[in-house]
């Protein structure tokens, strides 16, 4: 078996160090769409290193390493045709705002190995810390076509129930035909989102999004519209991937105000307008 769960879960956790500087964050910025207007004063805090404030998102690809998609299919267990990979959903939780610079010592190991009958779903979670302290704790969740049926555990599967009424506030905004050749350069470099022979083989009709570009999309989207532009009232954010997204659609974005929490659901616009892309979104904030 290609997955083997018990061998993956024991594996011993994997640290090292990254770093990151101001340029790296501006980069991640602009690879989410931040700068347009070029010169409106609330996207220069994305694109202007004299104002920077980071968007907590950056902490997915911090160290312009490989994300954690990728890392969890090298670890001793794991062998799969990267084809056969989806990023089935994220969650991040802020210990501190995130510096615009910094050097930070991450961990990272699989957590959990969940049988869902036709596919497998790998837990990858990546703590990072300075010496200042914890800086963040991220969960990814990697769906493996083809690697289930072994009659293992087939984990948590209850949803929140969806908003009730209608959204507080809707934005719809446009992803760039160039927009996942530019995020990809923030470290995320699978061919799936670049190459269209390497897209078709997996099964879509052309390259697609990053579903961490729409993560990232979605918590600005948030933070500029409800949180006053303040990233630093991010505390956690979590999405579950329920849909691709091509570049050059239009996400409309559905935000729902609540004590604490905001909910969201993201669709594409060109395909009805209710093709999900983002499901089970919330972000708690204070």
């Amino acid at each position: 078996m290609p997955i083997d769960a018990a061998k993956a879960l024991a594996a011993a956790p994997r640290t090292g160090e990254i770093s990151w500087t101001a340029e790296d964050v501006l980069l991640y910025h602009l690879g989410i769409g931040a700068g347009t207007p070029a010169t409106d004063p609330g996207e220069l805090r994305y694109t202007l290193e004299s104002r920077l404030h980071v968007l907590p998102s950056f902490a997915t690809v911090a160290g312009a390493g490989a994300p954690g998609v990728i890392r969890a299919l090298s670890v001793p267990g794991v062998e799969v045709d990267l084809a056969r990979v989806l990023h089935a959903g994220q969650s991040l939780t802020l210990h501190r705002p995130v510096p615009a610079e910094g050097t930070a010592t991450v961990t990272d190991r699989v957590t959990a190995v969940y049988d869902r009958g036709e596919a497998a779903v790998l837990v990858m979670r990546t703590g990072a810390a300075d010496a200042d302290g914890p800086l963040w704790t991220a969960d990814a969740r990697i769906h493996v076509r083809g690697e289930g049926g072994w009659g293992g555990d087939r984990g948590p599967s209850a949803r929140r129930e969806a908003p009730a009424g209608e959204p507080d506030r809707t934005l719809e905004l446009t992803v760039r035909e160039d927009q996942a050749l530019l995020y990809r350069l923030s470290g995320d470099r699978n061919p799936l989102h670049a190459d269209p022979g390497f897209a078709e083989r997996a099964g879509f009709e052309r390259p697609v999004l990053h579903g961490l570009c729409t993560y990232g999309m979605t918590l600005k989207a948030v933070v500029d519209t409800l949180l006053g532009g303040d990233v630093t009232r991010v505390r956690a954010y979590a999405a579950r991937f329920a849909g691709v997204v091509y570049p050059g659609e239009t996400l409309r974005v559905r935000m729902w105000r609540g004590d604490g929490e905001a909910r969201v659901a993201v669709s594409a616009v060109e395909r009805g307008g209710d093709a999900p892309v983002l499901d089970d979104t919330a972000v708690e904030h204070s």
